[in-house]
């Protein structure tokens, strides 16, 4: 339904005197589900907007990140939803294969049982079922928080369609030969058995030991250091510097390995830095990458020395030790054979981790399945360099380029049971047969299906085309492909963005996945560190939702998010937003309650007052500042105007500049009353994207209609009327300035005092009702007597504070305050004024002193001022 077909505002709009979060937000949202506002039609005539959601792992609950990251997107789809476009908001999961076989491992060892108890049909479908079961809270997380998602279109990294996907994109890159098998060294999980990629390797310091060992033996002897004594066992050569004269005696001679039978040769090679260490390295071909390439160029042996536990598998007698424990046997025995030449100990060096189970990755040789990035990842850089995708903000896109422009060929196996398995099948005589979609296997003895999994990533690098239908031509393809932006934190740019981005193109002949890839920061805690349980400053949105409303802690969320800048949040701030919801409530319910309407045009601006006048040129102002805002995903900055325009400008200005308007009733006020109402309709829209619940509340309420989810997005009407701004920004100096003089006597915000205004100099003269009403100033009796005279811009103002304020001790207070700044003024002068003192303090010192100056200086006329102003006591 079109906005302008809905019903007529009701006759007599009552609201709650509180707003109460929890007993409108669930009820609001499933109606909005009901109504079908979220679904998106590859039919219809409107220009389509497209995102989708970076996919939840389906072991996962909605953490601050999440509710970050969603509130961002649902504010950019409703608000193009309200400006006519067929949006689509895709949502979905990823099957996270390591995690969630890590998830329903952990279960089975409750059991006393082994995923190889059951073998893997049995334990694929016991993932299924925990899945099932299990694995969905999230959506019920995604409705607390109000994410207009289409539910319908709901699709999971492993159903049917993206299965078909995943096959077809493997075949085709297997068919055009960017998809390999080879023996390469890669990172190992010695817990979650399985290779991991690159950027799954998790580094931080890690106290070690470094020793250094004697190899060979007479002047045969190079020593060698290593923080990982234990793969030792499987050195095949020593490797020096071609133009190292040092050992130039002893390359192409083959030296002692301590603690084995075996002797290694001692290899030339320019990998190596004469000028680290020893300027000799010991190589291992099957344990360490470096060491594989020099291995590859001298032809030496791959010798395994662990399996895929980390425990030593050489026959001898370190044989079935762990890897730490083989490392303090081995250099126990190296010492005990005179081998050991220093040792440091400990040795902090950085040390790269499993990222899902935090054990220490274990370089290892290993046959898996590769995918040829380079002229993939070459595609990828050149659709931002040629403006086809944007990146922002721009100051990302160098990580991007350095990302996509030195990529290494990604290892796409994970030697796991859950996940897309790799359709390849091998013969008996060693043939290897791709198979897609639609056909069948080869039969017979000796074939069967390579056993591995591929990479969570490789599927969910087909999200923006694959929920679409894709690899069929689809209409739901055509219409929404490709994604208008991307909305994802800067820390998976190269996790998921660079796969997407070589997918997209790859499979979409040149067309990327989306146009724009708008780049967010991480949530921290409000002093700045990373939220985390184990340091104990992790934060459940939900628990913040049930406390200050969903509303609270998205504009929170919008409030801290500058493009690619992490975001410091702290309960405190979600208190003061719920406090926005509540003044927004309270505000429009007052309104409400004294003729603010959207009834019939707006009148002529002739008929306004210039209050009128003014807050309809700052509302449209605030239109357009807003959309360009929206524009440059600059939400941090959009809603901090939106905050100030409805709390300062609206509700504590406009409002109480109108009370007495209303309260003469008349046409004026009628007037009045229908600007207000136009107001209120427009900020409520505004701010609808960013706090949809209490702003669908208010506005259906103030108009009638059917939802604010299906209205009209505001447009600039280009109304401007800078007189009277300038003449309304004259009456808040003369106010603000009074209000400040008030304050410093100690008077309360709504206590009322005697006044007198002369408005003659000024074109305030309209306005003198309204002045006294904000400022709390009862007319002047018979019995007035000024004790304190402002000349404020213009106007003058006087006041009658006789038995208001104590004098005496007010005098005082301000006294020892004045003296207090004459010091720090002194000190300042005296410290400014010394040579000596002025040659040695850094410049940023220096300037911190000239600031006390300036205050205290300011202090001094403030304060005196004030004095002066009080009556004789």
């Amino acid at each position: 339904m079109t906005e302008n077909s809905q019903a007529q505002p009701a006759a007599n709009p009552e609201l709650p005197t509180q707003y109460a979060p929890a007993e409108v937000e669930g009820k609001l949202y499933e109606r909005w589900v009901e109504r079908g506002y979220f679904e998106a039609d590859e039919k219809s005539g409107k220009p389509p907007y497209t995102i989708v959601i970076p996919p939840p792992n389906v072991t996962g609950s909605l953490h601050l990140g999440h509710a970050f990251e969603h509130t961002i997107i649902d504010a950019l789809t409703r608000r193009k939803r309200m400006q006519g476009y067929e949006t689509l908001w895709q949502p979905g999961m990823d099957h996270a294969g390591i995690a969630t076989q890590n998830v329903v491992e952990r279960e089975l060892a409750k059991e006393g049982k082994s995923r190889h108890d059951l073998g893997r049909e049995a334990f694929v479908e016991r993932v299924w079922q925990w899945k099932e079961e299990s694995g969905g809270q999230i959506s019920g997380q995604m409705r607390r928080l109000g994410d207009g998602v289409a539910w319908s279109r709901e699709r999971f990294t492993m159903d049917e369609g993206l299965s078909a996907a995943v096959q077809t994109i493997f075949k085709r890159l297997f068919d055009d030969g960017l998809i390999y098998r080879a023996e390469r060294i890669i990172n190992w999980c010695p817990r979650c058995l399985t290779a991991i990629s690159d950027i799954e390797v998790e580094y931080q310091d890690d106290d070690g030991e470094l020793v250094s060992i004697k190899y060979g033996d007479g002047d045969e002897t190079l020593v060698v250091a290593t923080t990982r004594a234990e793969t030792m066992l499987g050195d095949t050569a020593v490797a020096v510097h071609p133009d190292d004269e040092r050992y130039a005696h002893l390359v192409g001679k083959r030296i002692k390995l301590p603690l084995t039978d075996r002797t290694i040769p001692v290899v030339a090679d320019t990998h190596v830095d004469p000028e680290f260490g020893t300027g000799a390295v010991k190589v291992t071909p099957a344990h360490d990458p470096n060491d594989f390439e020099i291995g590859r160029r001298h032809d030496l042996p791959n010798i395994t020395v662990m399996d895929e536990r980390a425990v030593i598998t050489v026959p001898g007698p370190f044989q079935g030790l762990d890897r730490f424990e083989a490392r303090s046997t081995i250099v126990a025995a190296l010492r005990a054979d005179g081998r050991i030449v220093a040792e440091k100990r400990p040795y902090v060096h950085s040390v790269g981790h499993c990222s899902r189970c935090k054990t220490t990755v274990e370089p290892r040789l290993s046959l898996q399945w590769w995918v040829k990035v380079a002229p993939l990842a070459k595609e990828a850089g050149d659709a931002v360099r040629d403006g086809r995708v944007t990146i922002h903000p721009k100051e990302m896109e160098p990580r991007y380029f350095g990302w996509v422009d030195n990529l290494n060929d990604w290892c796409i196996s994970r030697q796991l049971w859950w996940g897309h398995r790799i359709p390849v099948w091998h013969g008996p005589d060693g043939e290897t047969v791709c198979v897609g979609p639609n056909e069948e296997p080869p039969t017979g003895e000796g074939w069967h299906q390579d056993t591995d999994v591929l990479d969570t990533w490789f599927s969910s690098g087909l999200w923006p085309f694959s929920t679409l239908g894709w690899p069929e031509q689809t209409p739901s393809l055509e219409k929404f492909y490709p994604n208008s932006v991307l909305v994802t934190g800067y820390d998976i740019l190269f996790f998921w963005v660079a796969r997407m981005m070589m997918f997209g193109l790859y499979a979409m002949d040149g067309t990327p996945p989306f146009h724009t890839i708008a780049l967010h920061g991480m949530v921290r805690d409000q002093f700045g560190k990373k939220m985390s349980k184990s340091y104990g400053n992790a934060v459940n949105p939900l628990d913040w939702m049930d406390t200050y409303g969903s509303d609270a802690v998205r504009f929170t969320l919008a409030r801290g998010a500058n493009p690619g800048v992490d975001v410091p949040i702290g309960e405190d701030w979600v208190q003061g937003s719920r406090n926005f919801a509540n003044k927004i409530w309270n505000a429009t319910r007052f309104a409400m309650m004294n003729g603010a309407t959207v009834e019939g045009p707006l009148p002529d601006a002739s008929q306004m007052s210039a209050t009128d006048r003014w807050i309809l040129s700052r509302l449209n102002e605030t239109v357009a500042q807003v959309d360009a805002l929206y524009e440059d995903y600059q939400f941090a900055k959009l809603s901090d105007a939106l905050f100030h325009f409805a709390w300062d400008e609206v509700f504590d200005w406009y409002v109480e500049l109108s009370k007495t308007t209303f309260f003469a009733g008349g046409e004026q006020a009628k007037v009045s009353g229908r600007v207000l109402g136009e107001v209120l309709d427009v900020t409520l829209r505004l701010l609808h994207p960013i706090v949809p619940f209490v702003t669908e509340t208010l506005w259906t309420t103030l108009t009638g209609k059917e939802s604010v989810v299906v209205a009209d997005w505001p447009a600039d009407s280009g109304f401007r009327d800078q007189a009277a701004e300038r003449e309304i920004e004259h009456l808040q100096q003369v106010v603000t300035e009074v209000r400040r003089f008030r304050a410093d006597q100690g008077l309360q915000s709504g206590q009322k005092v005697p006044g007198r205004l002369d408005l003659s100099a000024t074109p305030l003269a309209a306005h003198e009702a309204a002045i006294r009403q904000v400022l709390r100033l009862q007319a002047a009796g018979e019995d007035f007597h000024a004790t304190a005279t402002l000349p404020v811009a213009g106007a003058k103002v006087e006041l009658d504070l006789s038995g208001t304020i104590d004098v005496p001790a007010e005098r005082k207070r301000l006294t020892k305050d004045r003296d207090a700044a004459e010091k720090e003024k002194q000190q300042a002068v005296a410290k400014l004024g010394n040579e000596a003192f002025l040659a040695k303090a850094p410049d940023n010192v220096v300037d911190k002193i000239r600031g006390r100056l300036s205050k205290a200086e300011a202090d001094i006329e403030r304060i005196t001022a004030q004095l002066a102003a009080l009556p004789e006591s």
